[in-house]
């Protein structure tokens, strides 16, 4: 095994347990939206962070270089509150929670504060994959070097050529997305990221909220073309819905060799540059990365880069223990947890799921290219015969999913009405 692999091994594998309780952990992105039509007013934003300090007695944990607060986080309950690369999304990542209800009782109480307090600006936040006024709002990056060094990353597709990456490097400053991260143990890692790389044509279809109006792309999902065709999916292994299923261990490590590292610390400096396969990285001589001036700095790998990787999979092993799903866009505020509710059940009900996708349906009419499924299940019109069979898949494993809830016990099941009155279940 290469010493990449066996780097990428340590990160990912020191975390995991052998037999992990089952927490919840949910991440919500959302745009803040000038309800006038104009661009988000980042003032208003701001201010709203430090209202949030004494108004929910929140902690302050990071802030910008100019001093504004930008991290905040629940001393109890370690929820935090941020900006997510742009002064025009706020994210809402939660600690750990035993049952959905338990985040959902928390994120009642922030949302009725920040919306009441958006509103005497006319601002609020709303339950879109994409900011409604993204080509009003400057889409810069907060000024703090991590997300700084992210959209200067991003702004090299412009300088590459012959390829088909799309013209909008700005994209992280306003696609929202609705994240899950649930325990998996040393024994059911893989399983889990199998299982749940095959039911992407029923999240696309279930949760696509992300059209965009900027560009002429058939997809109702294009959160997947901004990270597919931009400097994050150079390299397919790096982004996105895996292109195979893992045999073993070996076999996933082998594939996260080829995602990509393109930026390193040094001396409190963060740097970035073209991405390098993990696999080829150590071996290469000499590194031309930028700084955040975009001068050029000739700099030489260091296996401690390795420390700060990160792919982009929607299947992701985290270094937590966890699998976080990422493929779900920002859902109606009406839906919020309906996402989570569907992975956790779905977990939990892991025999049958697996035994029901051996011998789906779906996949004898479809067949098993997962990457090419999503894209197909997310077009604006489907065909009467992939309406039919993708509603049939979906309404087997929501019934899966509901299942695995009632064996929790813990009355989760209400959070996914409304996925079955959509399917008329």
């Amino acid at each position: 095994m290469s010493r990449s692999s066996e780097l990428l091994k340590l990160r990912y594998l020191k975390n995991i347990k052998e037999n992990p309780e089952l927490f919840v952990g949910i991440e919500l992105e959302y745009p803040v939206t000038n309800l006038e039509g104009d661009a988000t007013d980042v003032e208003v934003i701001k201010r709203l962070f430090r209202y949030l300090v004494s108004a929910l007695n929140l902690a302050v944990e990071k802030v910008d270089d100019f001093g504004n607060p930008i991290q905040l986080v629940d001393p109890v309950s370690q929820d935090a509150i941020l900006f997510e690369v742009s002064y025009t999304t706020i994210e809402f990542a939660f600690g750990k929670a035993e049952t959905i209800q338990e985040v959902e009782e928390r994120f009642s109480i922030y949302m009725e504060a920040i919306q009441k307090k958006l509103a005497e600006s006319n601002h609020a936040i709303v339950g879109c994959g994409i900011h409604p006024n993204w080509d009003k709002n400057e889409n810069c990056p907060v000024a703090y070097p991590r997300y700084q060094m992210l959209m200067d990353y991003l702004n090299l597709s412009r300088n590459v050529t012959k390829s088909n990456l799309h013209q909008f490097p700005e994209y992280g400053a306003f696609i929202c997305g609705s994240q899950v991260q649930l325990d998996v143990s040393k024994s059911n890692y893989l399983r889990v990221i199998n299982a749940f790389t095959q039911i992407e044509a029923v999240k696309a279809y279930l949760f696509a909220n992300s059209e965009f109006l900027g560009a002429d792309w058939n997809t109702k999902i294009s959160r997947d073309i901004f990270w597919e065709e931009s400097m994050h999916g150079i390299y397919p292994e790096n982004v996105g819905v895996n292109v195979r299923l893992f045999k073993d261990e070996d076999d996933f490590f082998d594939y996260l060799d080829h995602s990509a590292i393109f930026t390193a610390e040094r001396d409190g400096q963060t740097y970035y540059f073209y991405p390098i396969q993990a696999r080829d990285y150590l071996v290469t001589p000499e590194i031309q990365a930028f700084d955040l001036n975009g001068d050029v700095v000739p700099i030489y790998p260091q296996e401690k880069d390795f420390e700060t990787h990160r792919s982009y999979q929607y299947q992701d092993l985290t270094t937590r223990g966890t699998v976080e799903f990422r493929s779900v866009c920002t859902q109606p505020l009406d839906r919020t947890f309906a996402s989570a509710a569907f992975h956790l059940g779905l977990l939990v009900n892991l025999d049958k799921l697996e035994a029901y996708l051996a011998t789906a349906p779906f996949f004898e009419s479809f067949g098993h290219d997962y990457k090419f499924l999503r894209r197909q299940f997310s077009k604006k019109k489907l065909t009467d015969e992939e309406e039919t069979t993708i509603i049939g898949f979906s309404k087997d494993l929501l019934l899966l999913a509901e299942e695995g809830l009632e064996m929790r016990n813990k009355q989760e099941m209400t959070f996914l009405q409304p996925l079955k009155e959509e399917l008329s279940l």
